[in-house]
């Protein structure tokens, strides 16, 4: 089951770390191994967020998200993303942009350090979005009740994610964004930017999650009809076909999490820089990391520790909500990867244990794991 699950990433580390010597000797392997687990330490909590969209897919989609998927995250996000930010916000061609990626990493750094603020922004308000719809949603398990019960019955106001959203974004355009420090030891108004981008973000949500949401809300309507007709025929004895509609809605799903992958893997870009400037080295380590965030995922689904752990979803998103304000803050003030990852990785742990306790709490009370009785909780 590991080697199946895993197998295509050990694959995939093999080559990327001989491709490393090959390009740069023992120094690129070493770096190129030093981001792949700089990745997988940052966006572990991703791979619990993927794991709870992803159980709700078709073993075919399962494959997509693995394959096209693992393309898009790579190349796309990782290898072409920091190319296109340059290319923008420095006003010149695509290929000009890659020309001085391989061959002035410097000033390559340089672009991609003054894009930060903007991709900050996009980011942080697209993860801050996703906290803030699950932690307004009312549960039948919840974690930290006594932050979780108030803020569910805030959430029966209408927009109320939005709005605080917005606030936040405005506060920190006219704080952080106001003297944003750029690369030298400069600083520039960046109000502007930051919002525009901010909008951006919390708009890629809405839609993309609307329409996800949308697809899958028709899915589970015509499930429901399928089985009625199910029980009909199987009362009257007659044969029928099955309809399927998975496809609209596990697109939109697939789309969801590409763009849900895109804003956590904007950390990891960003923090690469710290460690190198060199964009094959780059795509090389960050890569390895997002294939094992994938198979991470997908182990997550078919092992069903979603189910056994019942708390580990909330202490993914509680992840994305301290990395949204961690974006946010880096307009200005720079912050330490292993911060970054370190809060992940504790918040994560936390619910682990939470849900361990609560599982031997109910076998204790002579109950089962899908019991929703009252338990002890990460408090």
């Amino acid at each position: 089951m590991l080697l199946k699950t895993f197998g295509w990433s050990f694959a995939i580390t093999a080559l990327g770390l001989v491709a490393a010597v090959f390009y740069g000797g023992w120094t690129a392997f070493g770096i190129v191994a030093i981001l792949a687990v700089l990745e997988i330490s940052l966006s572990f909590d991703n791979a619990v967020v993927n794991a709870g969209i992803l159980k709700k897919m078709s073993a075919f989609w399962q494959k997509i998200f693995l394959t096209v998927g693992v393309l898009i995250a790579v190349f796309g996000m990782r290898l072409v993303f920091p190319v296109v930010i340059v290319a923008i916000t420095a006003k010149m061609g695509p290929l000009q942009a890659v020309d001085l990626a391989l061959n002035d990493k410097d000033r390559y750094q340089q672009l991609v350090t003054d894009a930060h603020p903007a991709i900050a922004a996009f980011g942080g308000m697209f993860l801050l979005m996703i906290f803030l719809d699950f932690i307004f949603e009312d549960r039948d398990i919840q974690w930290l009740r006594w932050i979780e019960r108030p803020l569910a019955k805030l959430g029966k106001v209408d927009m109320l994610a939005v709005c605080i959203s917005l606030v936040v974004l405005l506060i920190t355009s006219f704080t952080f964004a106001t003297h944003a420090h750029q690369h030298g030891g400069a600083h520039v108004d960046k109000a502007q930017t930051v919002l525009i981008a901010g909008i951006a973000g919390l708009i890629t949500y809405m839609v993309v999650g609307g329409l996800s949401g949308f697809f899958e809300d028709r899915l589970e309507a015509e499930e429901e009809r399928e089985h009625e007709a199910d029980e009909e025929a199987a009362r009257s004895g007659k044969q029928r076909s099955a309809v399927v509609l998975a496809g609209q809605a596990a697109f939109f799903m697939f789309l969801y999490l590409e763009v849900l992958d895109a804003s956590f893997s904007f950390d990891g870009v960003i923090g690469a820089f710290a460690i190198t400037n060199d964009i094959v080295l780059m795509a090389l380590g960050l890569g390895i990391g997002a294939m094992y965030v994938r198979s991470l995922t997908v182990y997550l689904v078919r092992q069903g520790t979603l189910d056994d752990y019942v708390y580990l979803e909330h202490g993914a998103h509680y992840a994305i909500g301290a990395l949204a304000v961690i974006l946010m803050v880096t307009i200005r003030y720079e912050i330490n990867e292993v911060i970054t990852g370190l809060v992940g990785v504790v918040l994560i742990a936390w619910s682990f244990w939470s849900s361990v306790r609560r599982n031997r709490a109910l076998a204790a009370a002579g109950e089962g794991t899908g019991d929703k009785a009252e338990v002890p909780s990460g408090v």
